[in-house]
């Protein structure tokens, strides 16, 4: 078969595609929103930065053996509240971290609005979290961005349908907030 007739048949099968709205070339991005500011009391934000209408707080938080574990020593035991929940949205989903007094986290770990109890938009609940020197939490932050929306697929595992705005990393102890 000669080359330009090759050359002549690629060259109608994409012109086909194109025209049928098919690209050969997908336009996927991958996007981190920026962290949102840490604090006790936050307005929880979507990947755009936008309020979602829901707060969270910590409510308080002390050093204690966690009641399974006694003979691992103190953790952080917190307790949170999340206002303006919809009875039937399962989010939001905030990060939670104990960082010293120059807000180095020392560690962190997501909480789920379901994970609470409550009625008429407010939600209450406790939790733990494990950190390697406990002695050293000076305070206990959430951080505002709502993860329970974004299902994380990437363009490198889904060229079609991944992409688009990822929530921040949950931090690592050593991260400044």
């Amino acid at each position: 078969m000669p080359l330009a007739r090759i050359l002549a048949g690629t060259s109608s099968v994409l012109t086909t595609l194109t025209l049928s709205g098919c690209s050969l070339v997908w336009s996927c991005t991958d996007t981190t929103a920026e962290r949102g500011e840490a604090g006790v009391r936050v307005q929880v934000v979507d990947t755009d930065g936008r309020p979602s209408g829901v707060t969270a707080e910590v409510l308080g938080w002390r050093r204690e053996p966690h009641p399974q574990v006694p003979a691992e020593g103190d953790q952080v035991h917190f307790d949170i509240r999340f206002q303006g929940v919809d009875g039937e949205w399962n989010g939001p989903v905030v990060d939670v971290c104990a960082v010293d007094e120059k807000r180095v986290v020392l560690g962190c770990q997501q909480v789920y609005a379901q994970e609470t109890f409550g009625h008429l938009g407010k939600r209450t609940g406790d939790s733990w979290l494990h950190v390697e020197h406990p002695e050293r939490t000076a305070e206990v932050l959430l951080i505002p961005n709502d993860q329970s929306d974004h299902d994380g697929r990437t363009c490198d595992q889904d060229m079609k349908d991944g992409g688009g705005v990822h929530p921040p990393d949950t931090p690592s102890p050593g991260d400044q907030l």
